[in-house]
């Protein structure tokens, strides 16, 4: 999945395949997770927020179905 970086003292880059409605996330460690069922109205949310961590932790961690991949 394409992922584009971003500034954030948590997450490193984001990506968003909407086929599949799969959010992926990259942290700062390096670790990269997918969250499943992910709506594309939340993917643009997220993306357009202004602070990605805050979002991710409020909105994100939790709430859907993951799975880390790196």
């Amino acid at each position: 999945m394409e992922r584009k970086d971003i500034e954030s003292t948590m997450i490193r880059s984001i990506g968003f395949e909407s086929d599949s409605s799969t959010l992926e996330v990259e942290f700062k460690s390096g670790v990269v997770w997918q969250y499943y069922d992910f709506p594309e109205s939340s993917w643009y949310e997220f993306d357009g927020s202004e602070s990605k961590g805050k979002f991710f932790l409020r909105e994100i961690r939790g709430q859907y179905s993951e799975s880390q991949v790196s």
